[in-house]
């Protein structure tokens, strides 16, 4: 095995077929966007070099890029603040229920992420239907019809009623993660901990949440490459509308080149989304970077 491991040619062949994927899958795309962008490319015909022309009016000129970008940090802040921290304290209450109903209630809480994203879309655009939608029924029933609204149609309350629809079909994925990770854990941890006195929320704040430290790094990379790359929900409720207001970076890509036909500029996009999403990474990287936390 040393042998074979040591010969410069075998490395070469094993690792050729995944440089060959990773080289017409992944980089030659990314090339052929960084060139196609640099183009006034409609989708048929020749393209015509235009050179930074479409880069210059996204960065500048182009508000509805720059909102997309806004919205999908707004619902990647939306996942780590609102949503994991609600996950993982159910993955907590789960943990500690045991026997029949930890089975149960782990079933129930993730029923959302095996349910097709067009189904559970439809059902949310039922439930916030101004005028036949369970919400403003129960607000009715509730005696609170001032707060009734026209969820979906209202460019105040788009964004969050779109945010919530994403929050509720991810939460489980975040919740089985956070359990997982809560598995891992020993018991023996926590018994020590008591006899030394620590007791309720300590154990939880020097225990539960350092050794969880790699779990929730996983879990937030997640939530923010989802949010970043949020199309489907937002196609089949609002399709970023009413005007803009719920529109998404990927979304907007789709529209510019498939419903207005201008293919140069929405590989532009594309470009821009990438480096905007490797920017985030690059930073989240080094916000959990181990000397920042303590396990």
């Amino acid at each position: 095995m040393y042998k074979v491991l040591s010969d410069k040619r075998t490395i070469l062949l094993l690792v050729l077929p995944g440089l060959l994927i990773y080289t017409f899958a992944i980089l030659f795309p990314i090339i052929l966007s960084v060139y196609l962008g640099m183009t006034d490319w409609s989708g048929i015909g020749q393209p015509n070099f235009i050179g930074l022309e479409n880069f210059k009016k996204i960065i500048f000129t182009d508000t509805t890029f720059w909102k997309s970008l806004r919205n999908a940090i707004l619902l990647a802040l939306a996942y780590v603040f609102v949503q994991h921290p609600i996950a993982l304290t159910f993955a907590i209450l789960i943990d500690k229920v045991g026997g029949r109903a930890e089975k149960i209630f782990r079933t129930i809480f993730f029923i959302p992420c095996v349910i097709p994203i067009v189904v559970t879309s439809r059902m949310w655009v039922s439930l916030y239907d101004p005028q036949y939608g369970l919400i403003n029924k129960i607000l009715d029933f509730l005696r609170l019809g001032f707060l009734k609204q026209q969820w979906l149609g209202d460019t105040k309350t788009a964004l969050i009623s779109v945010i919530i629809i994403c929050m509720w079909q991810g939460f489980g994925w975040a919740l089985l993660i956070y359990y997982a990770g809560l598995k891992g854990i020993p018991e023996e941890l926590y018994e020590a901990a008591r006899i030394d006195g620590a007791t309720g929320v300590k154990l939880y704040t020097k225990i539960t949440v350092p050794l969880l430290q790699p779990v929730i790094k996983v879990n937030f990379t997640i939530a923010i490459i989802y949010a970043l790359k949020q199309m489907e929900t937002v196609y089949l409720t609002t399709n970023g509308g009413p005007g803009d207001a719920s529109q998404f970076l990927a979304n907007y890509l789709y529209i510019r080149a498939f419903n207005s036909y201008q293919y140069g500029y929405a590989n532009a996009i594309s470009v821009l989304f990438v480096i905007a999403c490797l920017a985030v990474n690059i930073l989240f990287q080094k916000i959990f970077k181990p000397e920042n936390y303590e396990f």
